[in-house]
């Protein structure tokens, strides 16, 4: 069944940490991509029909839009022109944009446009935070709205977190995880995540981006490594509870 969110879904991290996140998650998407050998880009990952090079390219063209506002303009209107799922229709025109770019242009690329997108989301005005996004959002069984604040504060940083998880595991790397920077984004996930179920449970998430998170009373015992549990609930593997969240 499909429930209706009416609400628009605003974010509820502090506006200073978010853009911390962001900006080292930029940072650390740019380590990695430099640590790519030529075969890398050419393995499949957990996206389907996306190797590395089309998940690299379509991060690339997501931080192009974060950068510009006619870059987020000219993309928001092709999507919308291309009919479908907009968010589906909005990756593929950023992985097509980019398909014929070699590794080292995007690595290059994204070495120039990702501190234009960290800069780009920090100076998004607090009114313009505050409208909601025109198109609704389909997360799990809910259909509901989102504030541009969601979408700038939060869902772009989880998105590049998740694809540097992505990049890691087709390429069989490990991941840079710290208590300070991944643990924030996971403890936001984590609290998103009580929030759209509303059952009670504790929490035991494992690995450096892990902690522990009491949810009421009497509720069921949940332990899982911190990664794989967020691969979950982005669809990359069994939710727990059934319950999505938006990356």
């Amino acid at each position: 069944m499909t429930t209706t969110l009416t609400a628009p879904r605003a974010p509820t991290l502090p506006r200073p940490i978010a853009m911390r996140l962001a900006e080292t998650e930029y940072d650390r998407t740019l380590t990695q991509l430099r640590t790519l050998q030529p075969a890398d880009w050419t393995t499949a990952t957990d996206c389907p029909a996306w190797d590395v090079h089309a998940v690299v390219s379509h991060v690339v063209g997501m931080a192009e839009m974060s950068a510009s506002i006619p870059e987020q303009v000219r993309q928001m209107r092709a999507a919308s022109k291309a009919g479908g799922e907009f968010i589906d229709a909005l990756t593929a025109l950023q992985v097509a944009k980019h398909a014929h770019d070699t590794p080292a242009q995007l690595v290059a690329r994204f070495a120039v446009v990702g501190p234009r997108a960290a800069k780009g989301r920090r100076r998004t005005p607090s009114v313009v935070r505050h409208r909601t996004m025109p198109v609704p959002q389909h997360v799990g069984t809910t259909t509901e709205q989102w504030t541009l604040g969601y979408l700038v504060d939060i869902i772009l940083t989880r998105d590049l977190w998740m694809h540097r998880v992505d990049i890691a595991r087709a390429t069989g790397r490990d991941v840079q995880l710290t208590a300070e920077h991944d643990g924030e984004l996971v403890a936001d996930i984590v609290t998103e995540w009580a929030g759209r179920h509303g059952r009670p449970c504790t929490l035991q998430l494992t690995g450096p981006a892990g902690g522990q998170w009491t949810f009421g009373t009497g509720g069921t015992d949940i332990t899982e490594d911190a990664v794989t549990f967020c691969r979950g609930l982005s669809g990359r593997g069994e939710p727990a509870y059934d319950t999505a969240v938006p990356f």
